[in-house]
C-alpha cells in the first residue's frame, strides 16, 4: 500500500504555507497602506472629521472603528499575530462595507470589499500558515 503524503486535495503544506503568506501581507498590505493609513491621517488633521456614520455610532466612533480593522487589524494580518481574532474585525467591516454602506450598488462597486471579504474569509479558515508569529509562539 502506498504511503499517503500530508496533503489536503493534492496541495502540499508547503504550498499552503507560502499562499497564506502571499494573502496575508499583500491583503493585509494593500487595506493597511491604501484604507487604514488614510483614514489615521484624518485624526491627525486640523479642522472637523468628515466620516460615514454607517451603523449610526456617530462619526468620530466609526472612524475609529474603521482605523482599528483597516490599520491595527491589517498589520497583526502581515504579522501573522493574533491573525484569525484579526480577522473578525476586517471581515465585519468589509460587510458593513457590502450590506451597509453600498447596499444594492452594482457589482463592479463592490467587488473590491467583495475580493477582500473571501480573501479575509478564506485565511480565517486555512490560518496564518507556519511563517507567521502566530507559528512561533505555538513551538
Amino acid at each position: 500500500m502506498a504511503k499517503r503524503k500530508n496533503s489536503v486535495l493534492g496541495i502540499q503544506p508547503l504550498s499552503r504555507d507560502m499562499a497564506a503568506l502571499v494573502l496575508r501581507v499583500s491583503s493585509g498590505g494593500l487595506m493597511m497602506m491604501q484604507h487604514g493609513y488614510p483614514k489615521l491621517m484624518k485624526l491627525s488633521g486640523n479642522g472637523p472629521i468628515k466620516f460615514g456614520d454607517p451603523l449610526g455610532i456617530g462619526e468620530f466612533n466609526s472612524l475609529l472603528l474603521a482605523i482599528f480593522s483597516e490599520f491595527l487589524c491589517s498589520a497583526l494580518l502581515i504579522l501573522g499575530l493574533f491573525t484569525r481574532l484579526a480577522l473578525i474585525p476586517l471581515i465585519i467591516t468589509m460587510l458593513v462595507i457590502l450590506f451597509v454602506v453600498h447596499a444594492g450598488d452594482p457589482i463592479g462597486d463592490i467587488e473590491l470589499a467583495v475580493m477582500y471579504a473571501v480573501i479575509f474569509v478564506a485565511l480565517l479558515f486555512s490560518g496564518p500558515g507556519k511563517w507567521s508569529v502566530d507559528a512561533l509562539i505555538k513551538k
